[in-house]
């Protein structure tokens, strides 16, 4: 549905856009979370067990840096995956302010469990474009997702 707003010809494109790109994210996503929160995980834990078995351990600024997220929040999602055992913060040897986070072997067994079923919905849904075309959409996300670098 594109937008009713009547305003220019550069506004118009510009949140029929928008509009198409937010709800098509939005289907995307659900579609594709539906194993994650099968899980019993949001897409933020799900997230950061990934970055966590993809990358080893990490401290948290990174953690939040990776999932674009801001420190309290990925202490919360933090909180949550300490709390189901799935990891554990261990202080930093060389600055004890930082903490440094780690897979439990629970939370190892819970991603490696259903990361394999997550990429294959993923290899599903992005079969509705073409090799090219997941391409070009991965590149304009990128653009789009640096901005005007203001």
């Amino acid at each position: 549905m594109p937008t009713h707003f009547r305003g220019n010809a550069e506004q118009v494109r510009a949140l029929d856009a928008f509009i198409k790109l937010a709800r098509a994210a939005d289907s995307f996503s659900s579609r594709v979370t539906r194993s994650i929160t099968d899980a019993g995980l949001t897409e933020n834990q799900f997230g950061v067990l990934e970055a966590l078995l993809h990358l080893g351990p990490l401290h948290q600024g990174e953690l939040a840096k990776k999932r674009l997220r801001s420190a309290g929040n990925i202490t919360m999602v933090i909180d949550n995956l300490e709390k189901r055992g799935l990891v554990r913060r261990e202080a930093n040897v060389d600055d004890r302010r930082v903490n440094v986070v780690h897979l439990t072997d629970a939370g190892r067994e819970l991603i490696t469990r259903i990361f394999p079923g997550h990429v294959h919905t993923i290899l599903r849904e992005m079969g509705a474009l073409t090799p090219a075309e997941q391409e070009e959409l991965a590149r304009l996300c990128r653009k789009l997702g640096k901005g005007l670098g203001t």
